[in-house]
């Protein structure tokens, strides 16, 4: 039973290495100033991805308010195949704006090849900041 437990372990470790992590970064750019708690619908940020997963076809990007993680921002998709500096605007998404105070928000990016998920990636600021 403990050859058993080892070889699952083993298997379950390698699944799970199989997505490779990157990094992201990004900056907030010029959306206008947001603190009503009803977000207007902007360009994206300017994204920084670095050591992208080889053989990545597309990132999906998506926002996340970490303050109020039930409201959907949205986010987009791109074709990409290398890492680089992303300009603002190529897809439209709703801006942060919290009611009034400040709320910590995350971008996830995920790289694909296809349906399969070769790795992920976070990056957070506060907004207003």
């Amino acid at each position: 039973m403990p050859r058993l437990a080892l070889t699952t372990a083993a298997l379950l470790l390698a699944a799970t290495s199989a997505a490779a992590e990157f990094s992201l970064s990004f900056k907030w750019g010029d959306i206008p100033l947001c603190t009503s708690g009803r977000p207007n619908t902007v360009g994206s940020p300017q994204f920084v991805i670095r050591d992208l997963p080889a053989g990545t076809t597309r990132v999906d990007f998506k926002l996340k308010d970490l303050d109020a993680p039930n409201y959907n921002h949205g986010g987009g998709r791109l074709k990409l195949s290398q890492s680089g500096t992303i300009p603002g605007g190529v897809f439209k998404y709703k801006s942060p704006c919290p009611p009034g105070e400040v709320h910590t928000y995350e971008w996830t990016a995920t790289a694909r090849k296809g349906s399969t998920v070769l790795g992920t990636a976070k990056a957070r600021r506060r907004y207003p900041e």
